[in-house]
């Protein structure tokens, strides 16, 4: 398996996570997301992240809000939901359980 693959199949699967947590911080309206994951160097393409919205959205993690704007149509702010706080919170046990446990596996090997 090629090193770049390796690495978008990790990036892949963190991305729910990053999202969350980027609208911990906050409402954020999607192009907004798309730059702090950038800023973070996690490259995502709105083909990517409009699916996953509307995914956490549907399970109930996010809601949203429209807000007009003066520069177009009404733009459309996401927010994270108390479900979503809670499952955010889940993920962050999950995400150390694992640092740490590849920690150990290379420490070990």
């Amino acid at each position: 398996m090629k090193t770049e693959n390796a690495k978008a199949q990790m990036r892949k699967g963190v991305l729910e996570y990053c999202i969350l947590s980027v609208l911990s911080g906050g409402d954020c309206y999607a192009s907004d997301i798309i730059r702090k994951l950038k800023d973070a160097e996690l490259i995502v393409v709105e083909g990517t992240l409009y699916p996953l919205l509307t995914r956490l959205k549907n399970d109930g993690l996010l809601g949203y809000r429209w807000e007009e704007s003066s520069q177009g149509p009404p733009r459309k702010y996401y927010r994270l939901t108390s479900e979503g706080e809670d499952f955010l919170k889940d993920l962050d046990g999950a995400w150390n359980e694992l640092v740490e446990a590849v920690r150990q596996i290379r420490i070990k090997y």
